[in-house]
């Protein structure tokens, strides 16, 4: 078992029940999936752009990306219906929770200038939205073989019904939110 799967059943669903006075252990928010998606513009005139911005968040997950396609038209974009404009992964259960021990623990601390992460990318609905600049913060990605960096959006999905209950639930996992 994943080391953070292991933390949040041990320490974070005791605390979470005292601190919102859950009466159930099923009650209390959990994560659900983890979305990383990747838009690469330059995919319109280059298609091996796409293919390069997919083996890296293939190498990023851990989990084979999906090539995302256009699905209209959009003439000042120079943008077909059913052109290849970027890719996604959708990880859930072990790869979701091994993404988010690395991701918090690893990634995170080597972004540039890094002061911890705004609380703004909440939605409302409990769910948690970060877009990354560089994705070369992954260890797993080699500066040197990589011709463009590229930004990368994460999405992480809980069952939380406020956007208290997940910044809590985050914040326990090890998340570094601003102070």
């Amino acid at each position: 078992m994943s080391i953070l799967r292991d933390r949040y059943e041990k320490v974070v669903v005791p605390k979470m029940m005292k601190q919102f006075n859950y009466s159930n252990k099923m009650m209390v928010p959990r994560i659900v999936k983890v979305v990383l998606n990747m838009g690469v513009n330059e995919a319109t005139l280059d298609k091996k752009v796409i293919n390069e911005a997919a083996e890296e968040l293939t190498i990023i997950a851990g989990q084979k990306a999906l090539k995302t396609k256009a699905k209209k038209s959009i003439n000042q974009f120079k943008l077909r219906q059913g052109q290849e404009i970027g890719c996604k992964v959708t990880l859930r259960r072990e790869r979701m929770w091994e993404f988010l021990n690395k991701f918090f623990n690893i990634a995170l601390p080597r972004v540039k200038d890094f002061k911890g992460v705004s609380a703004s990318g909440f939605d409302g609905k409990g769910n948690f939205n970060i877009g990354i600049r560089e994705h070369i913060v992954f260890p797993e990605i080699e500066f040197e073989k990589t011709e463009k960096v590229k930004g990368l959006s994460i999405s992480i999905v809980t069952t939380a019904k406020t956007d208290e209950e997940c910044k809590f639930l985050l914040q326990e996992l090890g998340m570094p939110f601003k102070k």
